[in-house]
């Protein structure tokens, strides 16, 4: 057994890169990420030490991490230098952060009205709704669409934190697990061949299995809390609930139908090369609608609605600065277990769903899944027949980006919106000590029974 795999699986977080072109493929030590968990413990610990600071220069700190990569990386490689950056910016962080973009621009014009009492059972309704909304409107979509009216619900509420973090376990990213548009490493699959509804056939019980735990715990823990303030809660007689900003529904329609037929035509409309990477033009017209659309939404829609939903930048900026500097640090990551791809095909299906989600839960999934389903050796067919490692990688990579708030991009974004309504959330290690007590029982239990 080779000990160093083992820990290189638990300290390498990737994103959604990975080199195909052995041109260029590059053997790095592990030196060479050195910036990568820089960067890692930056976003653990900085806020930690000083939060004033760290929500100041959290853009610099991430860019001194890329560059501490980029410049030794440009001095002993050149040229193939600019292979790798294309391929992570052009392929994979452009793609990334505009769909984020549109779908917290879009959500964000979406207010909904109501007088909404945090009751338990209240926030399990919504936490269930949304959910059920995450696989076909994807989590980024479904958590800023509902974590605002989940906020306003909660804000007489003295505890309250534990609401938004179950939000985050079961929103933004568990309830993405039944399509290709629900979560990254899903539509991964869906590009690399995996059938549309393939995971809506396979993951339906296992999402129906983990979700139901879940909520059944957070209703228990929800009304705990609940009964030690009742002398704080609002009166209320009817819910007069209403939908407001209703035309930005049909722009996430869009953004739905845009990513779908990128996948289904992904190759109609020819390549545009760039430092030897292909850049499929039909990627390119769904980035540019992706831009359209939230653009259109923002400039279309109400200021007043949006100033109601307390809607400002900062959480796709902090996502957006934090998220670039990794994708570049990661690159030697990607490669080294690119190296050893032939050492992860002879894994067990139980061994595939604890490494892919360990993986997933410390930094994007995406890429975590693109690795081992890479590592496989086997084609889109066989997996789809062979059914359990495939599950075991889908649901590794959807389930575990649960674990801390870098697993999945949702999870920082909800972060940042509770923390701007003065709802104070858990720090790095402080999340982590919520969710492991709770989500590695439920997933040691689904793993017996399924693997």
């Amino acid at each position: 057994m080779n000990y160093k795999i083992y820990l290189l699986s638990f300290l390498l977080v990737p994103n959604f890169l990975f080199s195909a072109s052995t041109s260029h493929h590059i053997h790095f030590d592990f030196l060479w990420i050195i910036p990568f968990i820089g960067i890692l413990l930056s976003i653990a610990i900085f806020p930690l030490i000083n939060e004033h600071f760290w929500h100041k220069n959290f853009g610099k700190i991430s860019a001194f991490w890329a560059l501490l990569f980029s410049v030794p990386f440009y001095i002993n490689y050149g040229n193939s230098t600019l292979y790798h950056f294309v391929h992570a910016i052009m392929l994979e962080y452009i793609p990334f952060i505009v769909l984020l973009f549109a779908l917290f621009t879009i959500s964000g014009g979406i207010v909904l009205r109501g007088n909404f009492v945090g009751t338990p059972k209240f926030n399990s309704v919504l936490i269930l709704i949304g959910t059920l909304l995450a696989s076909w409107m994807g989590t980024t979509g479904a958590a800023m669409l509902l974590i605002r009216p989940l906020i306003r619900a909660n804000i007489w509420r003295n505890n309250k934190t534990h609401i938004i973090i179950f939000f985050i376990f079961l929103v933004a990213n568990i309830g993405g697990s039944l399509t290709p548009l629900g979560d990254p490493p899903l539509f991964i699959g869906f590009l690399k061949g995996v059938n549309f509804f393939w995971t809506t056939k396979y993951m339906f019980l296992p999402m129906v299995f983990v979700s139901s735990i879940l909520l059944i715990l957070f209703y228990f823990i929800d009304n705990y809390y609940f009964s030690k303030e009742l002398h704080n809660k609002p009166k209320t007689e009817t819910l007069n609930f209403s939908i407001h900003g209703k035309f930005n529904f049909l722009l996430l329609i869009g953004v739905v139908l845009a990513v779908v037929l990128s996948g289904f035509y992904k190759d109609s409309f020819g390549y545009i090369k760039m430092f030897d990477n292909n850049i499929r033009i039909s990627f390119l017209i769904r980035d540019l609608s992706l831009l359209l659309f939230g653009v259109l939404s923002y400039n279309l829609g109400s200021l007043d609605l949006r100033k109601e939903n307390g809607f400002t930048w900062f959480p796709i900026m902090e996502v957006g600065k934090l998220f670039a500097g990794i994708f570049i640090t990661v690159i030697p990551a990607l490669s080294i277990l690119s190296d050893n791809q032939t050492y992860f095909s002879q894994l067990s299906n139980k061994i595939f769903f604890w490494l892919t989600g360990v993986l997933s839960g410390f930094l994007d999934n995406a890429p975590t899944y693109l690795v081992f389903f890479t590592s496989t050796g086997k084609s889109p067919e066989i997996l789809m027949d062979s059914i359990f490692t495939l599950l075991a990688i889908s649901s590794g990579a959807v389930f575990m980006g649960a674990m801390t708030y870098i697993g999945n991009a949702p999870n920082f974004m909800v972060r940042s919106i509770a923390e701007e309504n003065s709802i104070k959330m858990p720090g790095f290690f402080g999340y982590m000590a919520w969710s492991i007590p709770i989500l590695v029982p439920i997933f040691l239990l689904y793993s017996y029974i399924w693997f």
